[in-house]
């Protein structure tokens, strides 16, 4: 072999080497962080949190098989992690009974995740064979009409689903594989973790894949797709049926964190938030669903005990994101690094400043409106002082009224009349000096 052969195997087996650190890094520092995260983070709650952040993260991947990799834009996405969770509480509470009763060995705590997975699996195949022959609206309809099917159910049919009380688990009481004693919950938490990175990396894998690419045609032009010999029905069913067996696994994980399952796992107001956390994150990307996962349980497991109004800044955050952010925050951050990368932040850093400062007094002043407005209505004596920020107002008078709304508005004006055109000017005058 000649030199220059050799040289150049050299460079393409550097390339290639390249290319594995690339793709392996993030899945690195994921795992890292991942690890470490309970050193940080050691009370309780937020052992809890960490754990409800990774079952999240699951689900919301598993979605976005549909809603980004397929444009299914579906509405009843937690029946498939509810009815998986039911399942999987069927398969623990059979464990505790064999376990006390020694007539059996059960079935091993690592394993009832995949319980879930299968379920929803199963319950993937019998809805997706109905609501995938018709894509759009009408398939968005039909994941509306078996979500309202099976929260009805799960009060009508109490054998299975337990009524209004659902159903209760002990995780203490079962097997398992490796000898781990899962009472404590940051045993359960790094359980968590294992089955998230599983499932997390084989969603990945299965984007690469011809179905994945075949599933991208279908989202972006289904006739095209047709055309040339690919049955479009079964691609959306088979990516259905997965993504209805990854929101299983992220079920029977929650069943170990919480142990009960009631009728609010298959409920509309857990579909509304899988869709949230996708949206919000980027459906775009798959870090997208991560990290809006991440986000939409921290808020709802912090945010929610510190303001009243939790659910409402939910709202406006998903608004703001659906009208000048529909590539969620994921696609914001990749859009100004690129930019920054090709030097257009050159010469705009002032401006940037400027623009963001105008945004967070704006911010703070709606936030003071908000919180003033819940506790004025919400309060059984309003007049008493809360707690605004570091001072103590008094909602009954006008003063601190009219110090917010001038505070929201002076943040506001300086946003649209004066730093978005200081923005804009400096981008031309960057530009044209290139």
């Amino acid at each position: 072999m000649s030199t220059v052969q050799e040289e150049r195997l050299a460079a393409q087996a550097g390339g290639g080497a390249q290319i594995w650190v690339r793709q392996l890094w993030p899945w690195v520092v994921a795992a890292i962080l991942a690890i470490l995260a309970p050193t940080v983070f050691s009370s309780g709650h937020d052992i809890h949190m960490l754990s409800s952040m990774g079952i999240m993260v699951v689900f919301a991947l598993s979605y976005n098989m549909l809603l980004g990799n397929t444009g299914l834009l579906s509405f009843g996405h937690a029946v498939y992690f509810g009815l998986g969770a039911y399942i999987a509480m069927h398969a623990l509470r059979y464990t505790n009974d064999a376990v006390l009763d020694g007539t059996g060995y059960g079935i091993p705590i690592e394993l009832i995740p995949l319980i879930g997975g299968i379920a929803g699996l199963g319950f993937g195949i019998i809805f997706g064979a109905v609501s995938t022959r018709r894509a759009g609206v009408v398939f968005a309809m039909i994941s509306l009409g078996i979500v309202g099917l099976v929260e009805a159910s799960s009060l009508a049919f109490t054998g299975f689903f337990g009524g209004e009380a659902g159903l209760f688990g002990d995780r203490e009481d079962v097997n398992s594989l490796f000898g781990i004693e899962y009472s404590r919950s940051i045993s359960v938490y790094y359980l968590v973790v294992a089955w998230a990175f599983i499932a997390a990396v084989a969603m990945f894998v299965l984007r690469k894949t011809p179905l994945g690419w075949m599933a991208n045609a279908v989202r972006d032009n289904p006739e095209r797709a047709q055309f040339v010999g690919y049955n479009t029905q079964m691609v959306r069913f088979l990516q259905f049926c997965l993504s209805a067996f990854f929101a299983g696994i992220a079920g029977g994980l929650f069943v170990l964190v919480e142990e009960i399952v009631t009728d609010e796992a298959v409920g509309f107001l857990l579909s509304g938030e899988v869709l949230l956390a996708a949206y919000i994150g980027g459906i775009g990307f798959f870090l997208g669903p991560v990290i809006g996962a991440i986000l939409v349980v921290y808020l709802e497991s912090n945010l929610s005990a510190i303001s009243d109004a939790w659910l409402l800044y939910f709202g406006v955050l998903f608004i703001g994101v659906v009208m000048f952010a529909p590539m969620g925050l994921v696609g914001i951050a990749f859009q100004q690094w690129m930019n920054f990368r090709s030097g257009g932040w050159r010469g705009t850093l002032l401006a940037r400043g400027y623009c963001t400062a105008a945004a967070l007094v704006a911010l703070l002043g709606f936030i003071c409106i908000v919180e003033m407005s819940y506790h004025y209505l919400r309060s059984w004596n309003p007049s008493q002082p809360m707690t605004l920020f570091i001072t103590d107002v008094n909602v009954t008078t006008a003063t601190p009224w009219l110090i917010s709304i001038a505070i929201f508005a002076a943040g506001l004006g300086a946003l649209l009349f004066h730093a978005k055109p200081m923005l804009r000017r400096a981008a031309d005058t960057a530009g044209g000096q290139q």
